[in-house]
């Protein structure tokens, strides 16, 4: 079960946000047939492999562009959004979650802060120089076992896990090549330098990630991706949903994203 000081909320949506336009939305979807055109070019008679997979959805995120345009479009990121997750009790509670990022060289070095508004608690989960910690009420607290690893596994076991894994040094292996309810999957297996394991299921046609598999304490964790949509010219699932042992126990939307916006590094710091 997820807690009020256990959740890191940040994520994905029910609703995508819409273009400001139809010329806006014309020139996403222009931006995403091409995207997934370029990727699907590969010579069918070629042997698959995890790399050859890894490489054209990093290519379908960047909108054609890839590491280099995921690199310079996304320094830093700040999302806006709302969850529902459930508690100890079973119960389902609302949040309202604020993320900023200040991207790094690989995800150990990352500054990130999730800023949590629950009915009852507001408090801040923050990872930077490899040390997890919270802030309530401007002071300083140790989460919980449970909560900080519930951070990090939103973290390690997410897209960028995939996205940046060569940045972050770690193995990726072709898992198989599978039919699941219609939709033709890729399976990567990822494997960081910690030993951490993910299960990637990319869209054989598409190549976007459409869910990803993991296990932490015996509990198996499924990460689905839904509401793709253009976001600066790269792409990002505007909602999300997380299951635990196939019982739902949160979704979450996107309201606003943005990226390359000024983030001061004094909100990654102790007391601050």
């Amino acid at each position: 079960m997820l807690s009020a000081v256990g959740i890191s909320a940040y994520s994905q949506s029910e609703t995508a946000v819409k273009p400001a336009d139809d010329k806006a939305k014309k020139v996403e979807t222009k931006e995403q047939a091409a995207a997934e055109k370029k990727a699907a070019k590969a010579d069918p008679k070629a042997p698959v492999t995890a790399e050859g997979v890894a490489e054209s959805t990093i290519i379908i995120y960047g909108g054609l562009g890839g590491r280099k345009t995921l690199d310079q479009i996304r320094k830093t990121t700040i999302e806006r959004g709302k969850m529902n997750v459930m508690n100890a009790t079973g119960q389902t509670e609302p949040v309202s979650y604020e993320k900023r990022v200040l991207r790094s060289d690989n995800l150990d070095k990352e500054k990130i802060r999730v800023d949590l508004e629950y009915p009852s608690i507001k408090y801040a989960l923050i990872r930077s120089d490899d040390k997890i910690f919270g802030i309530y009420n401007d002071a300083v607290f140790s989460p919980r076992s449970d909560a900080a690893k519930e951070f990090e596994n939103r973290i390690f076991h997410g897209l960028e896990a995939l996205l940046r894994y060569k940045e972050n040094g770690s193995t990726i292996e072709l898992g198989g090549h599978e039919k699941i309810m219609g939709v033709d999957y890729y399976f990567i297996d990822v494997t960081d330098k910690a030993g951490r394991k993910s299960r990637f299921y990319v869209s054989a046609k598409t190549y976007r990630v459409m869910m990803i598999d993991y296990e932490e304490d015996g509990i198996k964790y499924r990460r689905k991706f839904y509401n793709y949509n253009y976001a600066q010219g790269t792409l990002v699932p505007y909602r999300t949903t997380l299951t635990a042992n196939d019982k739902l126990v949160e979704d979450t939307e996107v309201l606003t994203v943005s990226y390359g916006q000024k983030v001061d590094d004094e909100l990654f710091k102790s007391g601050t």
